[in-house]
């Protein structure tokens, strides 16, 4: 026998879409800026000008690009060549690392104007170091791998600038001043040497 009820359907919980569901609609919404913008200067300043303007533009992106992967490259084995690859090495000024450089290289290769602004704003220095401590904020507030490898490169970029109070690392010789080891004792004996 039937009771005639139906049997009731399990609704799940409808998930939050998020960020990444607008991705495809941004990135329309970036290239329709970014067509609309190389059309008004093109009526403005002529197709010429606007030629030349995007080669300058990938020329400097691709000078940066190169300078900052350089100078990655050659800190990175610095540390690796000290033992400690977290380490700064030396002549690694404050600034830290050469990420938001490349991204800002990057930008300006891309054709169009609105993305040469963006990548002008990733390498001005002021508008850089807001960019830098914003994303640094959003990476933290991120649960999972990435939010955890990032308080890791933190602490350990902290654990190395802890070895000096300027976070720099001077690699040389240690000489001890001990009474058996002073070079102007008279009993002829080099340093070090025993009694």
């Amino acid at each position: 026998m039937t009771s005639g009820a139906h049997p009731t359907r399990l609704r799940r919980p409808r998930r939050g879409r998020g960020p990444l569901a607008l991705l495809p609609l941004a990135v329309a919404g970036w290239a329709l800026l970014e067509i609309w913008l190389l059309i008004t200067v093109g009526d403005a300043a002529g197709g010429v000008t606007v030629l030349l303007l995007l080669l300058a533009a990938f020329l400097l992106g691709g000078a940066v690009v190169k300078r900052a992967g350089r100078r990655a490259w050659r800190r990175l084995s610095e540390g690796l060549r000290a033992g400690d690859p977290a380490a700064p090495a030396p002549g690694a000024g404050a600034r830290g690392g050469d990420g938001l450089t490349m991204l800002g290289g990057l930008l300006l290769m891309l054709p169009g104007f609105a993305s040469d602004a963006v990548g002008l704003l990733c390498l001005f220095p002021p508008t850089a170091a807001l960019l830098r401590r914003a994303g640094a904020r959003f990476v933290r507030r991120r649960s999972g791998p990435l939010g955890a490898a990032f308080d890791e490169a933190m602490a350990a970029r902290e654990r190395a600038r802890a070895r000096d109070a300027d976070g720099r690392i001077v690699r040389g010789e240690v000489i001890r001043d001990d009474d058996d080891q002073r070079p102007d004792r008279d009993d002829g004996r080099p340093p070090g040497a025993g009694h």
